[in-house]
């Protein structure tokens, strides 16, 4: 999760159910192999980079985890509703077109 994030992440109520993420939210990071979240969280902890409340992990499945104070739930990425493309041609009546003759200048 981006730092400036994490205090409005941190007092945000708690919700059951899965958790949807915002995608610009969040950077990648390192990569850590284990057997479970909670496995993660304690090889992480003895590394720099701990894991910290509203980072995520993504599992093998490509299930993601985010990490809260109660543990870790389940989470999802938002995927933004794709906005209709709108037609910008203007619906105008075909006029009566009649041609004009060039007439001479004077």
């Amino acid at each position: 999760m981006r730092d400036h994030l994490r205090p409005a992440f941190r007092s945000a109520p708690h919700v059951s159910g899965t958790a949807q993420l915002k995608p610009r939210d969040y950077e990648p990071a390192e990569t850590v192999e284990a057997a479970s979240p909670y496995a993660a969280f304690l090889d992480m902890r003895s590394s720099g980079t701990p894991l910290e409340v509203g980072d995520v992990l993504e599992d093998e499945r490509g299930m993601f985890r985010v990490c809260k104070f109660v543990g870790f739930e389940e989470a999802h990425f938002m995927v933004p509703e794709a906005r209709p493309l709108i037609d910008v041609t203007p619906e105008v009546a075909p006029a009566d077109l009649t041609s004009v003759g060039a007439g001479a200048l004077e």
